[in-house]
Parts: structure tokens; C-alpha cells; sequence
């Protein structure tokens, strides 16, 4: 019974994979570590129809995500070996979760490289990690506690609901200040005054939608603004 219902979800999120891929697109991925980082990403990306092959070298780990993901293995990617035969160099995209063990992130890292996975993101606990892991070619450096902490410190001292940041530029929610309400957004100049964008506007009760030139914000409304970070953290503070 239990081999029969395994089986039964594995072709019900085969069918949503089906379902979901475009031509040409690859719909694979595997991702190397299952801890609280790389087991989220994994559910996540299977729930979204993607093909997930979870592997760990902690066979409790494997055997605890095993029933939901679309493939799981245990076994110690630090050997390259290992990840030949498990038909990783044949994907296009892999994710090494691994971030407390900083020499089996490394070595996996490379092993993914040398195998010519083309799209390889990489968990890194600390700035220094992350450098080795960049000047080792990988594509994608992910600093999640670091860039996690700094996103809730702007919500902690500003009067941002929200806060994204991209290089230099930040997506913030925030409550509309006074000073942008009553009148069409092209009127209050917020843009040429304070150098941001509301790009989207949401009433109580109602769903966000897209802010115009011609859309007029009201007290109590929430907006999502953009520009460059300094420019949209000032805006916010005026809230």
C-alpha cells in the first residue's frame, strides 16, 4: 500500500510537471542538501511542477522528504562520482544548500562545475563563503540569513511593510504619506521630487493594481514603490 501511493504522487506531480513545461524548457533541477533552506526550496519548486530530485547524505533527512518530493537520494556529493551516477550533470540547473559544512559546499560546488551543470545557485553563511564560491565560477551566490537580516532591520526602523532589495535599487510597500495623497500621481510629482515610483496601488479590501499617472492615492492606501534604495527609504520615513 505505502509503495502504491508513493507511486500514485509521483505521477500526479509528473502530470503537473507535464502540465506546466514549456517547449524546450527544462523542468529539472536538483537540489544537494535538505535542510531547513534547501527542503523549503525543494517543496516549493515541486509544488510549482518541477521535476526535484532531493539528495542529502543524512538518510533521515531523505527518507523524511522522500513522499514528496519527485526523487530522492541518499548520498555524499562530494564525490564526483556520485554525482555522475545519479544523472546530475545531465541538469540544467542544481542548488547546493549545504551552508554549515563550508568545505563539502566548496567541493560539491566544484564537482557541479566540473560536471558542466550550466545554472549552479550556491547557499553561502558569510560573505567570505560567498567570494570563495563566486572566484570558483558559480552563477549564483545566495546569502540568505545575511540579506534576511538586513531586509527585516529596514522593516524594524523604518515604516516599510515590506523591503526588496536589488544592488542598489529596492521594491518597499509602505502606507502613502500625506504629502502624495488626494491629488493624481502625476500631479504630486513624487517622482521628480523624491526620485521614486509607486508602481502599484492597494485599498483596504481591495486587490493591488497598477498605479497610472492619472491614479489618485488616498490616505490609508498601501503602495509599492521603487528606486534607487536611499531615495525610497526617505520616501518611506515620509509615511
Amino acid at each position: 500500500m505505502g509503495n502504491y501511493l508513493r507511486n500514485l504522487r509521483h505521477h500526479r506531480r509528473k502530470r503537473l510537471a507535464d502540465q506546466y513545461a514549456r517547449p524546450g524548457h527544462d523542468q529539472r533541477v536538483a537540489v544537494i542538501g535538505l535542510g531547513r533552506f534547501g527542503s523549503s526550496l525543494a517543496h516549493e519548486l515541486t509544488r510549482r511542477g518541477w521535476d526535484v530530485l532531493g539528495i542529502d547524505a543524512d538518510a533521515h533527512l531523505v527518507q523524511q522528504h522522500s513522499d514528496t518530493l519527485t526523487h530522492a537520494a541518499v548520498a555524499d556529493c562530494t564525490d564526483p562520482e556520485v554525482l555522475r551516477q545519479l544523472g546530475v550533470h545531465e541538469f540544467s540547473r542544481a542548488v547546493v544548500g549545504i551552508g554549515t559544512d563550508i568545505e563539502a559546499s566548496i567541493l560539491i560546488s566544484s564537482n557541479l562545475l566540473e560536471a558542466g551543470v550550466p545554472n549552479i545557485w550556491a547557499k553561502a553563511i558569510s560573505r567570505q563563503h560567498g567570494q570563495i564560491l563566486e572566484r570558483l565560477g558559480v552563477h549564483h551566490v545566495v546569502l540568505p540569513e545575511h540579506e534576511m537580516g538586513e531586509r527585516v532591520a529596514h522593516l524594524v526602523t523604518g515604516r516599510m511593510l515590506d523591503f526588496i532589495e536589488f544592488d542598489d535599487y529596492a521594491l518597499v510597500k509602505t502606507v502613502v504619506p500625506d504629502i502624495a495623497t488626494g491629488v493624481p500621481l502625476g500631479q504630486s510629482r513624487v517622482r521628480s521630487k523624491y526620485g521614486i515610483t509607486v508602481v502599484g496601488i492597494k485599498r483596504p479590501g481591495q486587490d493591488f493594481t497598477h498605479a497610472t499617472a492619472e491614479t489618485v492615492v488616498e490616505r490609508g492606501d498601501v503602495i509599492i514603490v521603487t528606486g534607487k534604495t536611499q531615495a525610497v527609504e526617505a520616501f518611506a520615513e515620509l509615511s
